[in-house]
């Protein structure tokens, strides 16, 4: 575990207000060490920053004492909880060679998978059904495949891409916007227990951090960091998942798209994605190919990898052909089928029970492409 004083260096150096990350850095690329930043006079911290930050470090925070006692409890609490500084045997390789890593890491759970390969997994938070079928399916069939599946614990597709990781041995990162004695949102409590125990919790921000907004769009650049690519299920055109995918091109990596529905609104930020040169992937074979990743023996014995799509007759259903892929009106259905309302409205309750047929918004329906 890191020592008492490292600790109380670091924390001090990233936590003392009017300094930032920028200026962090390069105090540290100048000197060393927290430690010998601190030790270092005003004078010569100038000739590195601007005076401000230069000035700052002579006085300690007033929460300093508070921060540390509470960090040092929660690392002593468990044995898989972890500091991880820049420099640190530790740190994950990938993430250094971007161009804004994180200084200090608090982390939860397996530390190796910082190491492992891993292919980030992100999309909308207000997802269709069929978008959350893939983003499951995608992210076990990966897991299986030996990768662990990033993602940042949101609602929506991040929550699906962790519960389908932890279906297979590649595991789980969850990047939060939060301090690590937290979780947001809420009703993600039992998932991120989950991960912790399975997979990995991961934050560079102190204990008691808020959920700030500001917090999650710069938690993304660790999301595509870790990650040798970037898989968007579903984003709208303004979407977070979107920064994301900005964030992996500048850094280098990968980044892939799940076309969908004309129609849908959730569809509209991955078929930009694809007019800007992303890779189109139906399969999660196809991602693994453009990485040049091996598939396990565990993928392979594992259940059919998910697709976007099939033939439409399939199942020999006149009605599952009559909906074809993409969503349609009931009353559009009814002009196909030529069927009576009542026996059309109880073969769909069917196909719903069946997961089969999902109701959007709208009074529309869709066909759910089985994984």
């Amino acid at each position: 575990m890191i020592a008492h004083g490292e600790l109380a260096a670091w924390l001090r150096l990233l936590e003392t207000p009017g300094v930032g990350r920028e200026s962090a850095r390069r105090l540290l690329a100048a000197f060393g060490s927290p430690q010998a930043v601190l030790e270092a006079s005003t004078a010569a911290r100038r000739q590195v920053v601007p005076a401000g930050p230069a000035a700052a470090l002579e006085r300690e925070p007033a929460t300093l004492a508070a921060l540390l006692d509470a960090t040092l409890r929660w690392l002593e609490a468990e044995p898989q909880r972890h500091v991880v500084t820049l420099g640190d045997p530790d740190y994950p390789a990938r993430l250094l060679a971007t161009a804004d890593p994180p200084l200090l890491l608090h982390a939860a759970g397996r530390l190796e998978l910082l190491a492992a390969p891993s292919v980030a997994v992100v999309g909308s938070r207000h997802p269709t059904r069929q978008g959350l079928d893939h983003a499951r399916a995608f992210a076990a069939h990966l897991s299986r495949a030996g990768l662990a599946v990033v993602s940042g614990l949101a609602l929506g597709i991040d929550g699906a891409a962790h519960e389908g990781a932890l279906q297979g041995p590649g595991g789980t990162v969850a990047v939060v916007g939060t301090g690590l004695d937290q979780v947001y949102p809420r009703g993600h409590g039992e998932l991120a227990r989950r991960i912790a125990a399975q997979g990995l919790l991961l934050s560079e921000y102190v204990l008691g951090t808020p959920p700030l907004p500001g917090n999650f769009p710069r938690r993304n650049r660790i999301i595509s960091g870790l990650s040798l690519g970037t898989l968007v299920v579903e984003a709208a055109l303004q979407s977070g998942s979107l920064i994301t995918a900005r964030l992996a091109l500048e850094q280098g990596r990968e980044v892939f798209a799940i076309p969908g529905s004309l129609h849908s609104p959730q569809s509209r930020g991955c078929h930009a994605l694809i007019k800007q040169g992303a890779k189109l992937v139906e399969t999660a074979q196809d991602l693994l190919e453009e990485l040049c990743l091996p598939t396990t023996a565990a993928a392979a014995a594992g259940p059919r990898e998910p697709a976007t799509g099939g033939n439409e007759d399939e199942d020999g259903d006149p009605l599952l052909a009559a909906l074809g892929w993409e969503p349609v009106t009931l009353d559009a259905l009814a002009a196909r089928t030529g069927w009576p309302a009542s026996e059309l409205n109880a073969r769909l309750l069917e196909l719903e029970l069946r997961g089969q047929v999902a109701r959007l918004p709208g009074q529309l329906l869709q066909r759910i492409a089985s994984a």
